[in-house]
């Protein structure tokens, strides 16, 4: 199967454009790397259905693995560096029959690693064709976390539990880089990878030092170590970012790039002084699970045409709005993916920049040396862009010069900080542009909060009381005409959904939720909006306005999830009140 065919096929199945993907021909060819593994990486289909393409053209079985029967015999068959280097796994054992899982089935280096294991365990081979994720799966029961900071930290020798405020008058300087500290570390950012955390958490407490990860939204502790390992595991990861080893009084920022599971990961790096010693917050950059394309955001079929339509636009400005931590960069990126081409110019300000996105010139405003948004995008509008992106409006000059921008022939991509869509116009007028301005510049006001997406196998039903049954009702009974179909297929009694976690979930981990999704509302700039607000409008007009255009609230959407059984009604709830 060569790449011209693969991306054929998936042009056929409409899996992606035309022009996408020649873009990934082109640049699969630059880069020496597989058309698929850059779609893979990219997210720029969904892996399930590439897997199901590749396997009509080759002729090879799919199949879902089943996670919870890899057992550790089975694991032990195909060694760990074997499954990484080719990206095989064991998937089960039949008899005298291997069944394995091969993300490149046609890849000879890997059929040949296989058939030497099998002539080795004197067995024949089953293969199927697998997704990243399977094989990511698969690859968290090799070595546990937990067994790898033991083994670390007894290689160490007898490391006491001492007073962090106690300092060796003999050891002015610290410890070394050690092979063993080196080891905890890597261990460490590989599990938050694998975990698809979006933080690591290094802190040192009274008696210990404590490794917390953030997974879907909440800390969790991961590891314990002794205090002495403190200064070790800080000044490696300072090391890593390039930041100052000896300067332990202020906080400091860096970043570094690693390649784990054969994707490069960005780690964004801030230490910050406590009396414990440093404390490091580490996030974690991966473009597999922060760039996603538009459909896996959670949009249902009414909004996500509405924004389309937006983006089909040569000019305006489409402002995303919520507060800190409820995706909106994310949806940002998506939202510059679908509109990504060789035929516009796409020039970006980000504070940081959080994902580098191929085709898209990205630049990271420094205000310590007077480069920040405002004159950033002075400098911007003399780059001759098509596309706008601007990563929070946060004050006057920065909002004027946007609305400026998107009246002079520009898309204009942003965040703003309001708790609704609603929110949006009265903030702009409080940052000083002008009313009659925004109705030729705003095109479009989308707000989301995240939720946790209940996991598929741990979600269980149950029966809703009188007083949350007249809610949903109000909330259906008042869905606009074009989005009655989606509250249309719920009757009563209806029943809302929650977490049973099963601590042997393979799915979830035991955790019930299975990453977050957001819940929306999209607020549209209309003749009659513009006309409330030339009149100087008030909060009850600009309500009475999004009733009329048609406006799914927050709420709405989180109930219709809810009904679905992707998230907890008692979430949404609390999320959007």
């Amino acid at each position: 199967m060569t790449d011209q065919e693969f991306i054929k096929e998936l042009i056929k199945k409409n899996l992606i454009s035309d022009q996408m993907g020649s873009r990934i021909l082109r640049d699969a060819s630059l880069r020496g790397e597989k058309a698929e593994d850059m779609i893979y990486q990219s997210r720029l289909a969904d892996e399930v259905s590439v897997a199901k393409v590749k396997s009509e053209l080759l002729n090879i079985p799919w199949r879902k693995v089943e996670v919870s029967k890899v057992t550790p015999d089975l694991i032990s068959l195909i060694p760990k560096d074997t499954s990484k280097t080719y990206k095989v796994i064991p998937i089960e054992k039949n008899g005298d029959m291997l069944v394995v899982g091969m993300l490149h089935p046609d890849d000879v280096p890997a059929q040949e690693a296989l058939k030497f294991i099998a002539k080795k365990e004197r067995l024949s081979l089953g293969v199927y064709i697998v997704t990243p994720s399977d094989l990511t799966a698969v690859w968290r029961k090799y070595t546990p976390y937990k067994n790898e900071i033991e083994s670390a930290v007894e290689e160490m020798g007898n490391v006491k539990q001492a007073d962090s405020l106690l300092v060796s008058l003999e050891d002015e300087g610290g410890t070394g880089d050690s092979a063993p500290v080196i080891k905890i570390v890597a261990s460490t950012l590989r599990e938050a990878v694998d975990e698809m955390a979006s933080d690591i958490h290094v802190e040192p407490q009274k008696l210990r030092l404590r490794i917390r990860f953030r997974v879907d939204g909440d800390l969790k502790e991961m590891a314990s170590l002794p205090i002495a390992l403190s200064q070790p595991v800080v000044s490696r990861i300072k090391v890593l970012a390039k930041l100052k080893l000896d300067e332990t009084r202020i906080p400091q920022d860096g970043r570094f790039r690693a390649v784990i599971a054969g994707r490069d990961i960005d780690f964004r790096v801030a230490t910050f002084p406590t009396p414990s010693g440093e404390k490091v917050v580490l996030r974690v950059l991966d473009p597999t699970v922060g760039l996603k394309g538009l459909q896996e955001l959670g949009l249902n079929n009414y909004n996500f045409g509405i924004l389309e339509d937006a983006l089909d636009s040569p000019y305006g400005m489409i402002l995303i709005t919520g507060p800190t931590g409820s995706g909106k960069t994310t949806t940002l990126y998506a939202v510059m993916q679908k509109v990504n081409s060789e035929s516009v110019n796409i020039v970006t300000l980000e504070d940081p920049v959080e994902y580098f996105m191929e085709g898209i010139n990205q630049s990271q405003v420094k205000p310590e040396i007077g480069y920040d948004f405002s004159s950033g995008l002075r400098q911007i509008l003399r780059q001759d862009p098509d596309i706008i992106m601007v990563g929070e409006i946060r004050d006057s000059e920065t909002a004027n010069l946007a609305v400026n921008a998107a009246l002079t022939g520009h898309l204009m991509l942003s965040t703003l900080h309001t708790n609704n869509s609603l929110g949006v116009v009265p903030r702009l007028i409080d940052l000083g542009v002008p009313g009659f301005l925004l109705a030729s510049s705003l095109n479009l006001m989308l707000a989301q909060r995240l939720v946790g997406k209940l996991c598929p196998k741990c979600k269980k039903q149950k029966p809703v009381s009188g007083e949350v049954e007249k809610m949903i009702d109000e909330a259906l009974k008042n869905l606009p005409e074009k989005a009655k179909a989606e509250g249309a297929k719920y009757k009563k009694p209806y029943s809302s959904w929650y977490a049973e976690p099963d601590p042997k979930c393979e799915v979830c981990n035991g955790r019930g939720v299975v990453g977050r999704i957001a819940v929306f509302e999209i607020f549209k700039m209309t003749r009659e909006l513009s006309d409330i607000i030339s009149r100087g409008f008030t909060e009850g007009a600009l309500i009475d306005e999004s009733v009329r255009q048609g406006m799914v609230t927050m709420r709405q959407d989180g109930i219709l999830k809810s009904l679905e059984g992707e998230v907890m009604l008692e979430e949404v709830i609390r999320e959007t009140e």
